[in-house]
Formats: structure tokens, C-alpha cells, sequence
């Protein structure tokens, strides 16, 4: 009998092709490490030294104490940031979805594909009009002009929407109509239990997406008490004479929640970026 191709052992190459990759991916992060352990005399050393010190200790105490920078506040405000993005994304991207997919409305195809279209323009140039928005609204310099921009995006909408439509038949839908269910209860007693692989996926990558968001935090948040972990670590960075041990063991620190949540989310990222392969 042949074997199914999940059964067929790796050969030697394939395992040491896989180590060499994860050693290349991993390095920078022991790097950073290094350094953020080092004093300055062995950052600045000739070779440079590849095994971590032990000032870890000195330099987050500089990192947590330097004034101007704020970088317990941006810690936290990085986090209600992540979590508030990540939430809204989670629920408006899939309920949108849900509609693109299963309902059917006059004008259905074309606010999809412009939903799509917008996918084709930077960021970057909407910053200006974005700016000038939040100005109106009063919202620069406060957590609300990071947060509303990134309520739903237009990759979360189309994601949800190719996922939901091969994962749910459309006779379940109609099933639970007969069965007297409306749109709302429709989502969230069948859609929502059906597509939490997803929903895993859209969840880690959004909130690492917005924990590493720089620009525009920089902009709307510029000169205020309360930026976010990437500014803390831009303003680590800056001035005449640039510490790296010091930025090293902000940008460890700030990297570690991180890991922690692929860590534990990793099993459902990969299983549902293979179920959506498999739909």
C-alpha cells in the first residue's frame, strides 16, 4: 500500500534545510539578546562577542527609567492599542465577511472588488487626509486616532469572506433560516464556531501587525506622554550619540509578548492557514 504523503518520513536534507532555516530566523533574535545583555566596552568589541552578558538587569532598569521616553506607558499602550484592533478587526472583518459570502444584495460583486482595490493603495497615501481627519475630530495625540483607523481592514474582509464562503454550505444557512433564525443569530450560533481556525489567523496576524506599527503612531502621536512600544523605542534611538545596548533591551522587551503569543496561538495559525489551503 502507498503511503499518504503526511506519512512519508523526511530525509536528512529536508531536516537539515529546516535547521538551517530556523538558525538563520532565530539569530537576529539572539543578537538582539546578546546585545541587550552586553555592557557598552563588549557591544563595541572586535570580535564581537556571541555569548549573552550579564548587565540585562542595568540596561532595562536605563531603559524603564529614562525620562522623555515612557516606555512602561507605551508597553501598555501598545497592548490596549493590540487588543482593541485586533477585536473590532476580529468582529467587523467576519461579519462582513459573512455578508459578502452568504447573503445576496444588489451591488454585492462591485463593493467587493473595490473592497479589494483599496488592497492596491499605500498606506502612505492617506496619511495626510487621515491626519486631517482625526484633527477634526479632535482625536491627535490621544490612543483613539491609533485605534480608529484600524477598526476593519480591507485583507480581513476578503480573507473572511474566501473562507467563509467554502467552509459553510449555503444549505446550513438556509437550514437554520427555516428554522426561524435570524441574520444576526445566523452568525454567530453557525458562522462563528465554523470559522475560528480563521479567525485565529486574522487575530495573530493583526495583532502583531499593530503592535509593530510605527508610522502612524509616530505621526498622530508625536510629542505626547503616551506612545506606543515602536515610538518609545524610535525616541530610545534618537540623539546625537545612539546607545544600541540600551535600544537592544527595549526592543527585547517589547519583542517578547510577541513570542509569547505565537507560542501559544502557533498550533492555530498553522492549522488554519491550512485549512484555508484545503478549502
Amino acid at each position: 500500500m502507498s503511503r499518504a504523503p503526511q506519512d512519508t518520513p523526511g530525509t536528512w536534507k529536508s531536516y537539515f534545510g529546516l535547521a538551517a532555516i530556523l538558525l538563520v530566523s532565530a539569530f537576529p533574535v539572539y543578537w538582539m539578546f546578546v546585545i541587550a545583555t552586553s555592557s557598552d566596552e563588549a557591544v563595541m568589541s572586535s570580535p564581537p562577542a556571541l555569548i549573552p552578558g550579564d548587565q540585562l538587569m542595568v540596561n532595562l532598569r536605563e531603559v524603564f527609567t529614562m525620562q522623555d521616553v515612557f516606555f512602561t506607558a507605551s508597553l501598555i499602550n501598545s497592548l490596549i492599542v493590540a487588543v482593541a484592533v485586533t477585536a473590532s478587526t476580529l468582529f467587523f472583518c467576519s461579519l462582513a465577511g459573512f455578508a459578502f459570502a452568504k447573503l445576496r444584495f444588489r451591488g454585492n460583486n462591485v463593493l467587493m472588488f473595490i473592497v479589494i482595490l483599496t488592497l492596491t493603495v499605500p498606506n502612505q497615501l492617506g496619511v495626510v487626509a487621515l491626519f486631517i481627519v482625526m484633527n477634526e475630530l479632535g482625536w491627535n495625540g490621544t490612543l483613539l486616532a491609533v485605534i480608529a483607523p484600524g477598526l476593519v481592514t480591507a485583507f480581513g474582509v476578503f480573507y473572511m469572506r474566501q473562507f467563509i464562503g467554502h467552509a459553510i454550505p449555503d444549505e446550513l444557512v438556509e437550514a437554520a433560516r427555516i428554522d426561524g433564525a435570524l441574520t444576526l443569530r445566523i452568525y454567530w450560533t453557525v458562522v462563528v464556531p465554523a470559522i475560528r481556525p480563521a479567525l485565529a489567523v486574522l487575530g495573530l496576524l493583526t495583532f502583531v501587525a499593530t503592535w509593530n506599527d510605527f508610522q502612524w503612531p509616530l505621526i498622530t502621536l508625536n510629542g505626547t506622554d503616551f506612545p506606543t512600544s515602536m515610538v518609545a523605542l524610535s525616541d530610545l534611538a534618537s540623539g546625537n550619540y545612539v546607545v544600541y545596548r540600551r535600544v537592544l533591551a527595549g526592543a527585547f522587551v517589547a519583542t517578547v509578548p510577541l513570542v509569547i503569543l505565537l507560542l501559544v496561538g502557533g498550533r492555530q495559525l498553522v492549522r488554519g492557514i491550512m485549512e484555508g489551503a484545503l478549502k
